[in-house]
């Protein structure tokens, strides 16, 4: 006997059933990403408005340029013709305003103070002061930043110069008052310790404690900068090794090396005293085009002397709390809850540590095993060791000639 044939229907059901189920997962997964990704431009934006404040930098600059309190060589640009120009945001803690811009037909870095004691920098000094005081102001207080130094005096001749903006020999109260705004911060100082070096951008121009630099092209150090809606996404040690990808040629990552060494030379025991770097990652520093070695952001290489005297003031209940910047760490002495003066790696050891992985990718095979070597003793340098200073100077001075000595007869150098 035959079957009577399955209507259509009862076939095309559950196809009809699976289909509104697909349809329905599919709406919620598309929901649900428009919930995510709007949640994460929320956060990044109120981050955004939270950390960059430009206009409230700028306001209050002006503001304060208006009234006569400060003065500089980019304040007429700034507050009246508009061709100080800020433009993209770079700007990681909410009281240090970063941004790259324009002034006039120049690329330039502009960096802006956002903090509670501003506007008593501005009050100093006070009116009436002569020049004459004024240089023994400036002089005592590089003399508590530095220590007694014996080119202090020349240091001092420099701020005056810079001091008197528009060039008309005469520094006017207002210029004074930007000038000792200026000295307060430790990347202007410096500028200006290293200004007859390469490894630290120019400084173009200032108004009040507001201050243009020089636009290095490339930065950080190494890396690839990617739009933050990626950066939410991709893992940690996925992004290292991209980190690693997008860097120089192995010639060019060993002249910007060599640059790096030449600046920690540059700050142990130096023209002015010693300085201490606390952050040595990769984007604090940059190169330009001839992949000569520039810093880019100098708030944590500080004065050695002032270091020591805030830090044995910091009160600590153990060595975690006697930590400057990322990388400048001492101890904590439990019988006095102070923490002790002596850091407990030197500059040298940290700059290794940062180019370890750097220089060694892409290494030349005839090379690669005394750089290994000379890193590893370098990274392993003691900061409060009797024999510290020689063996600084030996493993620097090793590192350099190796470097130099395989890029020497190469373009690249």
């Amino acid at each position: 006997m035959a079957r009577a044939p399955v209507p259509w229907g009862v076939l095309r059901k559950p196809l009809y059933v699976q289909a509104r189920i697909l349809h329905m997962k599919y709406l919620f997964f598309s929901w649900l990403a428009v919930f995510v990704g709007s949640w994460i431009v929320y956060v990044e934006y109120s981050s955004y408005t939270e950390l960059c404040r430009g206009h409230d930098c700028k306001n209050y600059i002006c503001d304060r340029y208006r009234k006569g309190v400060i003065d500089g060589s980019a304040c007429s640009s700034l507050c009246e013709k508009d061709t100080l120009y800020l433009g993209k945001c770079f700007t990681a803690k909410p009281n240090s305003q970063v941004y790259s811009g324009s002034w006039a037909d120049l690329d330039a870095v502009i960096k802006c103070q956002l903090d509670d004691e501003r506007t008593a920098a501005f009050h100093t000094p006070p009116k009436g002061t002569s020049v004459e005081t004024f240089r023994e102001m400036i002089y005592n207080h590089l003399k508590a930043k530095v220590g007694d130094q014996a080119d202090l005096s020349d240091l001092a001749t420099q701020v005056l110069s810079i001091a008197d903006a528009n060039r008309d020999g005469h520094i006017s109260l207002p210029e004074a008052r930007s000038t000792w705004a200026l000295l307060q911060l430790n990347e202007f100082l410096l500028a200006l310790v290293l200004q007859d070096r390469e490894h630290t951008p120019k400084l173009l121009g200032f108004c009040g404690d507001l201050y243009i630099m020089e636009k290095i092209p490339y930065t950080p150090l190494y890396g690839i900068t990617l739009p933050w809606i990626l950066e939410v996404w991709i893992p940690t040690g996925l992004r290292r090794r991209m980190d690693q990808w997008f860097t120089p040629s192995w010639p060019h990552k060993a002249k910007i090396s060599i640059g790096l060494l030449e600046l920690v030379e540059d700050v142990f025991h130096g023209n002015f005293g010693s300085f201490l770097m606390c952050d040595v990652s990769a984007g604090t520093f940059g190169y330009n085009e001839r992949h000569d070695f520039k810093v880019i952001d100098a708030r944590y290489i500080v004065p050695e002397n002032s270091f020591q005297e805030s830090i044995r003031q910091q009160r600590c209940d153990n060595d975690e709390d006697c930590v400057y910047g990322a990388d400048c760490v001492t101890s904590c002495d439990l019988t006095k809850h102070r923490c002790t003066t002596d850091t407990a790696r030197p500059n040298l050891a940290k700059a290794c540590e940062a180019l370890k992985d750097y220089i060694l990718r892409g290494v030349p095979s005839d090379v690669r095993e005394e750089l290994e070597k000379q890193l590893y003793a370098c990274i392993a340098l003691k900061g409060n060791t009797e024999q510290m200073e020689i063996e600084h100077s030996l493993i620097l001075n090793n590192l350099k000639t190796l470097l130099w000595k395989k890029i020497s007869h190469t373009k690249d150098s």
